[in-house]
């Protein structure tokens, strides 16, 4: 935090301006309000700054949390989104603590792709009842809420509230394509309340904040209530440990030398989110917008996340009156701009170019996220693209019937060889033996005819599970029943115990018909041959 002091102080300022009309707009579309989530970017931002594992990551509101506390604020109230946020970070302690971090990076990118455009709907849909002027209908479903927001706003238009939001919303857009560094989030915000307080403009404003943060009370906590918030409290520390990880990374992909502890910052988000609720904060997370701002700004150490909570303290503490008199429109432009600005459209494209089962997971878990539950959405597109997953892993396993002759001895005559040819089939087994590969394994194993041995060739079987090992026994089994001698040749070290564990090759053992090589194999199925009379020896 010595090394550059001045160029991270110069990062928090910047960062703090474009966090601030982001804490006051998610506060209120959480429902809990603006004082609600500047506690957030407060305290929690300064708390994840010191004990996170990141060293630029900035933590805060973020839109993804207001999405899930909405429901949780409409059937529990206040003082429910409190306890919920107090649960979450004890749970996010315990997955610290039992070092679940590194899961997190299994995370397919479709899957992060599509949660992100999701959100970024559910954001902009949001912002449609300030936006339109109109007082937002209580609702889980926020489809539903903007929808009754269109229909109250075609009943009686809102044409200044409207304007507000679009002439904000454009000029951040534009602002920060042509020049991302500036704060014009904080620029447009301040000339729409100029604006709106010079022209006396029939503009609802955030209204009245405490000049401070409150004292530390735990005066919300009722203890019967806690058995009922353990579920939103799952989903809640669920979508904090993985917002949190993904900003971490992307930042990881931003600096050159720094790499973020996954087992820490859950430590520290899950900190955050115990000490914040003590001060009416809502729930936070790392959050991926201002944590690249405060990479691209400079920041090269905590000091830079830890000023930006200060910045945002002093503005507390000195300007709350100013910040009241802000116009609810000119931050949903702020927000609406943001979930814009959210979906990296050239990765987007890169996904549907991709695979098309990349495209059905991105699509999947962007309408469930917006439909249903984010945390669920990511459950749901996680299901998904492990069963295709595992559907291309069993597409490449192979049954393929191989020459017999360059298995067989060279001093052999080619007689022999034709006449063992005629009664010997050798089968190569490649790739992973499992579970979604076993149907068509035994299929194609089990028709093999016209032959008096078959060898099953296992050297290059990736992996076995269950499954895989009673397909294999199965197909055994039907092919002894028809009167073929079944030999195993190869198996791979450590693939013996499913096998042995299943009875799947105890008694071929025990018959001498399991081999280390195929030339072994072969040579003991044509000394059963011989020796049955099957194929006559022949000379030479």
């Amino acid at each position: 935090m010595r090394h550059r002091p001045r160029q991270d102080l110069i990062a928090g300022l910047t960062v703090a301006v474009v966090a601030l009309p982001l804490a006051l707009g998610f506060g209120i579309s959480s429902g809990l309000g603006a004082a609600s989530g500047l506690a957030t970017a407060v305290v929690a931002g300064a708390i994840a700054a010191v004990f996170g594992g990141s060293a630029v990551q900035v933590s805060g509101t973020s839109g993804a949390m207001t999405v899930v506390l909405m429901p949780i604020m409409s059937t529990h109230g206040a003082t429910g989104v409190l306890t919920v946020g107090l649960l979450a970070g004890l749970l996010l302690i315990g997955l610290a603590l039992a070092r679940a971090g590194r899961y997190m990076a299994l995370v397919p990118a479709p899957v992060v792709a599509g949660f992100t455009v999701g959100i970024a709907c559910v954001i902009g849909l949001q912002q449609l009842p300030h936006a339109l002027g109109v007082d937002a209908r209580s609702s889980d479903k926020v489809a539903v809420m903007a929808w009754h927001a269109l229909l109250d706003f075609l009943a009686r238009p809102h044409w200044w509230a409207m304007t507000v939001t679009l002439v904000v919303a454009a000029l951040l857009l534009v602002g920060a394509s042509v020049r991302p560094s500036l704060p014009f989030s904080l620029v447009a915000v301040a000339l729409a309340t100029v604006v709106a307080e010079l022209a006396g403009l029939p503009l609802a404003r955030i209204g009245d904040l405490p000049a401070g943060l409150p004292a530390p009370s735990l005066d919300f906590l009722d203890p019967a209530a806690v058995p009922s918030l353990l579920a939103p409290a799952v989903a809640v520390a669920a979508l904090a440990a993985l917002e949190s990880l993904l900003s971490a990374s992307v930042s990881d992909g931003m600096t050159e030398g720094k790499r973020h502890d996954p087992d820490r910052e859950l430590f520290g988000q899950g900190l955050a989110n115990l000490v914040t609720p003590l001060f009416g904060g809502m729930p936070g997370t790392g959050a991926i917008v201002r944590t690249a701002i405060n990479v691209r700004s400079g920041a090269q150490s905590r000091l830079a996340a830890l000023s930006h909570a200060g910045i945002l303290a002093l503005i507390v503490y000195t300007a709350a009156g100013l910040v009241s008199r802000i116009p609810l429109a000119a931050l949903a432009g702020v927000l609406l701009a943001t979930s814009v600005r959210m979906v990296e459209r050239d990765a987007v494209r890169a996904m549907f170019r991709s695979t098309r089962g990349d495209g059905v997971v991105l699509v999947l878990t962007a309408v469930a996220t917006l439909m249903l539950d984010t945390v669920l959405a990511v459950i749901l597109g996680l299901v998904v693209a492990g069963a295709m997953a595992l559907r291309a892993m069993a597409r490449n396993v192979s049954l393929d019937a191989e020459p017999l002759r360059h298995d067989l001895q060279p001093h052999h005559s080619e007689d022999e060889h034709a006449l063992l040819a005629e009664h010997i089939v050798t089968y190569r087994l490649a790739g992973p033996l499992f579970f979604a590969a076993a149907h068509r394994f035994l299929r194609e194993l089990s028709e093999v005819s016209d032959m008096s041995v078959v060898v099953v060739r296992m050297s290059r079987v990736t992996t076995i599970d269950a499954s895989g090992a009673l397909a294999l026994g199965d197909a055994i089994g039907r092919l002894e029943r028809r009167g073929v001698m079944v030999y195993v040749s190869g198996i791979p070290d450590g693939h013996h115990r499913p096998l042995e564990a299943l009875g799947v090759i105890a008694r071929l053992d025990r018959a001498g018909q399991v081999f280390a090589t195929t030339t072994e194999a072969i040579a003991a199925a044509r000394e059963r041959l011989h020796s049955t009379g099957i194929v006559p020896r022949l000379a030479g």
